[in-house]
Formats: structure tokens, sequence, C-alpha cells
């Protein structure tokens, strides 16, 4: 069920500490927190998106969680609305990882997922 008040992500605690390294290290001026979304691309249709923000564009919604500020492109809203942001960091990888409940299915790299069209 859509909560109006409810922000349309949420971070861990290792998401909002790496979101903040990241942030302090730029090395650009302006960078006001990072920015969430979606593009086309891969196996299963769907990729996330990070990139610093330096401006909140139009109908963006805004998450300011632990510190930190987030913003989410209006288009990748209803793709990862209720999703939890987090960090992890292995000997393999470090980035970014989306426990996203709309997904239907991944590509087996894990670069892209799919979410299911709404039922009429």
């Amino acid at each position: 069920m859509f909560q109006p008040t409810k922000a349309p992500i949420t971070l861990t605690e290792a998401a909002a500490a790496r979101v903040r390294d990241l942030v302090a290290k730029s090395g650009e001026e302006g960078v006001l927190g990072l920015r969430v979304g979606v593009k086309n691309t891969g196996c299963s249709g769907l990729s996330y998106i990070v990139e610093y923000a330096k401006e909140r564009k139009r109908f963006e919604d805004v998450v300011e969680d632990k510190g930190v500020t987030l913003f989410i492109d209006p288009t990748a809203v209803m793709f990862i609305l209720g999703s939890e942001m987090d960090y992890k960091e292995d000997k393999m990888f470090s980035g970014f990882v989306f426990n996203n409940p709309n997904e239907t299915g991944r590509c087996g790299c894990g670069e892209s997922f799919s979410v299911a069209a709404e039922q009429g």
C-alpha cells in the first residue's frame, strides 16, 4: 500500500557511511548528496544508477536519513519504492546493493533486474 509520508528508499548504516565518505571525498564543489535512478540496460532490463547530485531536479524526491541526502530520480520511484540501499565490501566486490521488494528477476551477473507490470 502506498504511504505518501514514507520515504521511497531507506539506507542501512553502512550505506549512509559510504555516502558520507563519497560526498566528503568527491573533490567537487557543491555536492549535496547522491542521486539514485535506474536506466534501461542489461539482460533483465533495468540497472541502478548512483551519481553525485549538486542540485535537486524538478519532481525529485529527497530522502534525508542518517545524516545524508539522497535525491531520487522521478522516473525511478516506481521501480525502487520500498527498497533498502546497503553497502557491501569484501575481497571481490565493493558497492551499493539494493534490496528491492519489487524485483521479479535478476540477471546471472547481478548487473540488472526486472520488475513485473502491475496486474489490473
